[in-house]
């Protein structure tokens, strides 16, 4: 038997991984960085393969980290987390520096970072795992906290993309349950779409103030459209 809500008691932070140089970049909101060494220091990052900042980790050999706080914007969630750089330059607009390696670092609502050079990858299935050794790290403001996962889908509401490595598909272990059709709703302000078939959670049954993770529009201001 697997419990699912088990898994969600595993601690995540909660950050931006970018990466490329000062002609083009890109990032992604993820939950799964860590150190994994001390001497010398190092930290794995964990992409999906269909990420387009996997291509700019892959071809540069470097990545950045920005620690995120518990105030972060949905706007900067939905930016980095629901949206792909392959339709839209995410770093367009950002409060952006450059690092050592050259690598773009995002500031917005970040609060600390670091910055690695990649000296491994390990293929994990779904998800690469890049392990970089530490190049610098700086403090941006320590007067927030840092968010975890938790925190994101208890208060502030939040369901993990379909990329994410902690995102689980539910039918894969009830296909032999009977359900009602998976429907789908949609942002009226910015036209993010909830999608019931890749969600864990049915629309109706997400809490009245959940908000949209693009925009943060009210539960309200979605509505259903045909599949």
């Amino acid at each position: 038997m697997i419990n699912f809500e088990a898994l969600f008691r595993i601690s995540y932070g909660l950050y931006i991984v970018s990466s490329g140089d000062k002609n083009h970049g890109n990032g992604f909101i993820s939950n799964t960085v860590f150190q994994v060494s001390a001497e010398p220091i190092k930290f794995a990052a964990c992409c999906n393969k269909n990420n387009y900042t996997a291509e700019f980790i892959t071809k540069t050999g470097v990545f950045a980290v920005s620690v995120l706080h518990k105030d972060t914007s949905p706007e900067l969630f939905g930016r980095f987390g629901y949206k792909s750089g392959k339709d839209i330059d995410k770093l367009e607009g950002m409060k952006v520096i450059y690092g050592e390696t050259g690598v773009p670092i995002v500031l917005n609502d970040c609060i600390a970072f670091v910055e690695c050079r990649v000296v491994q990858t390990t293929d994990v299935g779904s998800h690469l795992i890049f392990i970089g050794e530490l190049v610098q790290s700086e403090i941006i403001d320590d007067s927030q906290e840092p968010i975890t996962y938790l925190y994101y889908r208890q208060v502030k509401k939040g369901v993990a993309p379909k990329n994410a490595p902690t995102y689980i598909d539910k039918s894969r272990f009830e296909s032999g349950k009977q359900s009602t059709p998976a429907k789908k709703y949609k942002c009226g302000a910015c036209g993010y779409v909830y999608d019931e078939s890749t969600e864990m959670i049915k629309f109706a049954d997400l809490p009245t103030d959940w908000i949209c993770p693009v925009c943060g529009s009210e539960k309200s201001e979605f509505f259903e459209i045909d599949n």
